[in-house]
């Protein structure tokens, strides 16, 4: 039987419940599209870093080109059971083929909770931990800083994201599974846009995915909710080569078409799945997005398909291909918006042994998984005291995956919860995972109650 949700969280949702609540009972002629404009993040006239509008940038001198912002990701956290997903008792091996460990995810880069596996021997399908295992606990998830540089003389943009990420280590002498403190160069590339009166951008870097729509959400200032879906590490991942992105502006029809491809060192997965870093097959992968938008004054619908191929980078084999397909759409419709992502993706079988962002593993096995994800969200804008904006959410997702030779494992989840923006650099947020297991794993208690407070700058 499952916990009821801890003492210390409820409250913590509730106050934010009840600040909300006057919102929608003072305010009833208040609605309006409180939730931000679907904006593509490859428009040639915004950053291909997709940072947050800045009031550095509004309020620097024209002769600026420079800007620097970012922002402190804190976490309140409490994970039921251990922290993952592995049950006691079950002998299955490698330990995690036969669960989810993305499951417990705690904040906005996907950590999980814990991915102690009690010893168990695992294969390196695994998340970054957070190391609070199923002990509530504050955590930093992220301090990010971000820098942009724009030509003065020249259609030439530079950009990079630094991130502090502070963990507790493995090795201490506990039971503590973190994976240690790290500085993640999230971003780093430069963009140049050639053409004044042409929507094309060329990008060289380490840039963001081009697979889907959520990797626009990467960030926790960006992210309406707290934690990524259950997809997520398949389409979100950081990648090192050239990516292009058009749009043709269709004015008659308040439309547009877009274009985005890449060709990278590691496809779309998390570096925790697939080292970005260097190629090690030699062959970069290629990934796009075609995109169609409408954009009328009241109502915003964004429709994609997206497409991946090339060898999978966590073995040298370049004739072991990864494969992937999805369709993505978002509407916007006053107060209302409503998200969606469906994937499949195949993994070949690899050459030995596999290598990840979490170190070296014995077995690149075949892999095939489909999923999806569907989020609603309902605010409003408003101004009460500092209060800006209150937004509810809830999403609906399911991941059904096989590894060679083992059982498939399907899960779901149910995410619901709470946002409050106030004044412009603050948001507070409340969130429940209600993670359920349907085929193929052990039912744990794995569900997660987090809290975040981010503060941007």
């Amino acid at each position: 039987m499952r916990r009821r949700p801890p003492v210390i969280v409820i409250p913590v949702v509730g106050v934010a419940i009840v600040l909300a609540l006057p919102v929608w009972v003072a305010a009833p002629t208040a609605w309006a599209q409180a939730l931000p404009e679907i904006v593509e993040e490859e428009s040639a006239n915004e950053p291909v870093g997709y940072t947050p509008a800045d009031t550095a940038a509004a309020t620097a001198s024209p002769a600026s080109t420079l800007v620097l912002t970012g922002y402190v990701d804190v976490g309140f956290v409490n994970a039921q059971g251990d922290g993952t997903s592995f049950a006691p008792g079950d002998t299955r091996l490698p330990a995690d083929y036969g669960v989810d460990p993305f499951a417990t995810a705690v904040n906005s880069r996907g950590d999980a909770a814990s991915t102690a596996s009690g010893g168990r021997f695992v294969n390196g399908f695994l998340p970054y931990s957070a190391g609070v295992g199923g002990r509530p606990s504050f955590l930093i998830n992220t301090i990010n800083v971000d820098v942009r540089f724009t030509a003065p003389t020249a259609p030439v943009m530079v950009f990079t994201r630094l991130q502090l990420v502070p963990r507790a280590g493995g090795d201490a002498g506990n039971d503590l599974d973190g994976d240690g403190t790290r500085v993640v160069a999230e971003q780093a590339f430069g963009r140049i846009t050639p053409f004044e009166s042409t929507e094309l951008a060329l990008a060289v870097g380490k840039f963001d995915s081009v697979f889907g729509i959520e990797y626009l959400e990467n960030q926790a200032n960006l992210r309406t909710g707290i934690t990524p879906s259950l997809i997520a590490r398949y389409t979100t991942g950081q990648s090192i080569g050239a990516k292009l992105f058009y749009r043709l502006q269709i004015a008659p029809l308040w439309s547009a078409l877009s274009l985005n491809a890449a060709a990278t060192t590691s496809g779309t997965m998390v570096t925790s799945l697939q080292t970005p870093h260097a190629s090690l097959t030699g062959v970069p992968v290629g990934s796009a997005r075609l995109g169609y938008e409408l954009n009328l004054p009241r109502v915003q619908v964004k429709a994609g398909a997206s497409g991946l191929v090339g060898p999978r980078n966590d073995q040298a084999d370049a004739d072991s291909l990864q494969r992937a397909w999805g369709v993505d759409v978002r509407v916007h419709w006053f107060g209302l918006a409503f998200s969606g992502e469906y994937l499949v993706l195949d993994q070949d079988r690899g050459a030995g042994p596999k290598r990840t962002g979490l170190g070296q593993f014995p077995l690149p096995s075949a892999f095939h998984v489909e999923g999806f994800y569907a989020q609603l969200a309902y605010g409003r804008d408003v101004t009460l005291g500092p209060l800006r904006r209150a937004t509810v959410y809830a999403r609906g997702e399911q991941r059904h995956a096989r590894f060679e030779g083992f059982t498939p494992v399907k899960v779901r989840r149910l995410t619901a919860g709470l946002r409050l923006d106030l004044w412009d650099s603050l948001a507070l947020k409340g969130e429940v995972l209600m993670n359920r297991e349907v085929e193929g794993a052990p039912t744990v208690e794995n569900d997660v109650y987090a809290t975040s407070v981010v503060w941007t700058w």
